[in-house]
């Protein structure tokens, strides 16, 4: 990304076709293979494998509250459900109508909440198993929606997500 690019336009969200995108970091982004180095974090026990993404201030903001109460009773993690969910998170972003800030706080901070609250419910070996799977999968194959096939108990998505 261009130097200072969460003060220019856009801010925090990155949408699909972002002018503060560098060629390169586009195939980064895309391929996610941005996300290696946290592999250091994970290696000193900052982070877990699988868990919610570690947020900055203004994308947790707009979580419910009882999601910011408990979303980091597990380590942030390098892939999680929400990540897997909100694949195409930059897509939904570029596509609506509202500001991008707006529709995260609305539409998608609520929803992802619900799916990582969801993942602390469902601890267990076979969860993470399948859901660093699932990264996997989608990096592959981003349009798959495997996972409400895998997890056919995840809470409902909006229209508007789908």
């Amino acid at each position: 990304m261009l130097k200072a690019s969460p003060n220019l336009a856009g801010g925090l969200h990155t949408t699909k076709k972002d002018p503060r995108l560098m060629p390169m970091g586009g195939f980064l982004r895309k391929t996610k293979i941005n996300e290696l180095p946290q592999i250091i974090n994970i290696l000193k026990g900052d982070m877990s494998i699988i868990g919610p993404r570690p947020l900055v201030d203004k994308t947790f903001d707009p979580y419910p509250e009882h999601v910011k109460a408990n979303i980091y009773n597990v380590k942030p993690g390098l892939t999680g459900i929400g990540s897997i969910v909100f694949r195409d998170e930059e897509r939904l972003l570029s596509e609506t109508s509202l500001p991008a800030s707006e529709f995260y706080a609305i539409h998608i901070s609520p929803y992802k909440g619900e799916l990582e609250l969801w993942y602390q419910k469902h601890l267990l070996f076979y969860t993470d198993f399948m859901l660093i799977f699932l990264t996997a999968w989608v990096i592959i194959f981003p349009k798959s929606d495997l996972v409400y096939r895998v997890f056919k108990d995840l809470p409902e998505r909006p229209d508007i997500l789908k």
